[in-house]
């Protein structure tokens, strides 16, 4: 049975809807004036509420504001009572968030005609909110998914790979991965696809699918520019799809000790290595090349770069630096570049510690792109 909660500090008024009401089948609740009447709202969670304005402590808009601000109660229709009449005072029931409006002397068809129709919403309101929590429900399973796939942390006597992933949303486009492709060459990637949640994680999953599995045909895996060539023809936009995304593809070559890589528009990578000087050198690793998909005729080269041990190795996705200070300003690759160099010197030397220096800086835990980060230590 629907529930209706009235509440009014003139018992003739709660006596004489009480009376109609019921008599029309509803399950009546009455309070007496609006802080009785707010508890009851938070503990019976009625469908719709009928609220006098204008009662002494606190008054109808007061209960109105709590009840549309508590999430519970949220969609409950809310009905406000009232002899003011002035466009003045409309506007600010509903500025309290007032769903309707019913002048006194109260007449009792309007009231009934009413009630249908803010029923008929609140049921509408309802069944939107079931649908959004079970919206909800999926995306955080496929986030769950997209987790579950990404590598874990490596460690072997000859490197250590470590990353993290953090969607601006539940789902996101950045993605990675890193595996041996025999023992002497160990691949790894990252990607970020443009845009934002489902459709942008969908592409990188097909990527992440497609370099594990090594089934892209005609490739050479240990040819960066033959793999950034194959993705490129694969992915190409048109009309149904307007996704695109960049890539820095590596592949460490163990016994050579040095690491073969090409790039389709993403950040350089940056190598933190010591020189002969025992002091550590910055090294952009980067290729000139369009993102995947823009264009077929995409000519992609690559590059090889020896290393001088001890040797870190960072790929990222422009997320990490494109983000705002308090000052307004983006915090920018030259300042990120600036912050690696500082937690290289650092003994702890944690992606978890890098993140809080970056989120220090920005002064806030949300980031409003997707953020993605590998660390390889070569030894």
């Amino acid at each position: 049975m629907t529930q209706i909660l009235i509440i009014d500090d003139d018992p003739t008024v709660r006596r004489l809807l009480d009376r109609a009401l019921t008599r029309s089948g509803y399950q009546i609740q009455l309070a007496e004036n609006g802080k009785i009447g707010l508890e009851k709202a938070l503990n019976q969670h009625p469908s719709l509420i009928i609220c006098d304005w204008l009662m002494p402590g606190m008054d109808g808009l007061e209960v109105c504001r709590q009840v549309k601000g508590n999430s519970i109660l949220s969609t409950t229709f809310f009905i406000l009572l009232t002899s003011l009449g002035s466009v003045e005072d409309r506007v600010k029931g509903l500025d309290a968030g007032a769903d309707d409006f019913l002048c006194k002397p109260i007449d009792m068809s309007e009231l009934e005609a009413r009630l249908r129709a803010g029923l008929r919403l609140h049921q509408l309101s309802e069944d939107l909110q079931q649908q959004k929590h079970l919206l909800e429900a999926e995306l955080a399973e496929a986030a769950e998914y997209v987790q579950s796939i990404l590598p874990e942390p490596l460690e072997t006597e000859i490197l250590s790979i470590d990353g993290r992933f953090i969607p601006s949303r539940q789902l996101g486009g950045d993605g990675f991965d890193y595996f041996w492709l025999d023992e002497d060459h160990f691949v790894f990637y990252l990607l970020d696809v443009s845009g934002h949640g489902l459709r942008s994680a969908l592409p990188s999953l097909s990527v992440i699918n497609l370099l594990r599995s090594q089934s892209l045909p005609h490739v050479n895996y240990y040819q960066p520019a033959s793999v950034l060539e194959e993705l490129n023809r694969l992915f190409q936009m048109n009309q149904r799809n307007d996704k695109y995304f960049t890539i820095w593809y590596g592949v460490y070559e163990r016994r050579k000790y040095q690491v073969r890589f090409a790039s389709a528009g993403h950040p350089p990578a940056i190598l933190l290595s010591k020189n002969f000087a025992d002091q550590w050198q910055t090294t952009f690793l980067k290729t000139h090349g369009f993102p995947v998909g823009l264009f077929l005729d995409t000519d992609y080269r690559e590059e090889v770069c020896p290393l001088n041990f001890p040797a870190s190795l960072y790929l990222f996705s422009d997320g990490i630096y494109e983000i705002p200070q308090p000052n307004g300003k983006i915090l920018g690759l030259s300042n990120f570049i600036t912050l690696l160099e500082q937690y290289q010197l650092d003994s702890s030397h944690t992606l978890d510690y890098l993140l809080s220096l970056i989120r220090a800086k920005t002064q806030s835990e949300i980031f409003g792109d997707d953020l993605s980060i590998l660390q390889v230590n070569f030894r």
